[in-house]
């Protein structure tokens, strides 16, 4: 069978990506998408000692660049939802508990709770961390580079599908089945979605990105401490970066007080499988 000129699938920021589009990204489309995640790679990566969050780690005020507002203003929002427990300071947290840039995968202290973010300074673009803060947007930045990305596609003229690492924007012609990845065996499904076009899917589960005893990515800030609560989380919404987000928040909140960010969702936890009333396909309990 030979490879279709539509699917494209390549490697970046640490994740597998996979582009459907109704005719084939040209090179030039492809070389755009490359520099553009480079450009953001740079910028919002906090395993990098040459890009922004390195400055902003010094102490420096940087400017994080186009679409940042739009990015920190969600983490504001998911910040108030769950009383703190979303906070994009956690990065010196993950650190301290094994996921640094060496991915030494080792703790070397006690869980530390990330620095207060509503103390930052930000001005639009604009931001300031207290020095040795450390900032990573994993809770919803994986979602919002999903948008960038389809983003530049739908301006040259594509309806892409752009999945990367679970987090999906659907922007074809018309509705997809995703599958919901059971967390504790990749082989099997519990429950499938009906994606409509113009929506976006975003998963989290403990096992993603877990290591040692107990020790994963999804930390609550307050604490410093992996949660226990809850293992998996999906959320539909009108965007990636507002998906993954909440998928984050669903770990640490009511799905009742997310009602202001429109979304659906699925969740496991102690108890079983649960959705909301409205969630658009079905679950195998």
């Amino acid at each position: 069978m030979r490879p279709r000129p539509d699917l494209w699938r390549f490697d970046a920021i640490g994740t597998a990506w996979t582009i459907d589009t109704t005719s084939a990204v040209s090179a030039s489309e492809r070389a755009d998408v490359t520099d553009l995640l480079a450009r953001l790679d740079l910028t919002w990566s906090r395993f990098r000692d040459d890009g922004g969050i390195a400055l902003l780690r010094s102490g420096e005020t940087v400017d994080l660049g186009p679409g940042a507002e739009e990015l920190l203003d969600l983490y504001d929002r998911l910040h108030a939802v769950t009383d703190g427990a979303v906070n994009p300071l956690v990065g010196a947290g993950l650190e301290v508990l094994g996921y640094d840039a060496a991915y030494t995968l080792r703790p070397h202290g006690a869980p530390v709770p990330a620095p207060d973010w509503a103390g930052v300074r930000r001005d639009g673009t604009t931001l300031q961390v207290p020095t040795g803060a450390v900032l990573d947007v994993g809770a919803a930045g994986k979602g919002w580079l999903v948008d960038q990305v389809a983003a530049s596609l739908l301006a040259a003229g594509h309806a892409p599908t752009v999945e990367a690492g679970g987090d999906i924007a659907h922007h074809g012609d018309a509705p997809i089945r995703v599958a919901l990845e059971h967390p504790g065996d990749p082989e099997l499904a519990v429950g499938v979605v009906e994606l409509e076009p113009g929506l976006a899917l975003c998963g989290s589960a403990v096992n993603r990105r877990a290591w040692g005893d107990g020790l994963h990515h999804v930390l609550d800030a307050r604490t410093g401490a992996p949660t226990r609560a809850v293992a998996a989380t999906w959320v539909v919404a009108a965007t990636a970066a507002v998906a993954d987000g909440c998928a984050t928040a669903l770990f640490f909140t009511d799905p009742a007080r997310l009602t202001g960010f429109d979304v659906q969702a699925a969740w496991i936890d102690a108890t079983g499988l649960h959705t909301t009333p409205d969630f658009p396909g079905e679950v195998f309990s």
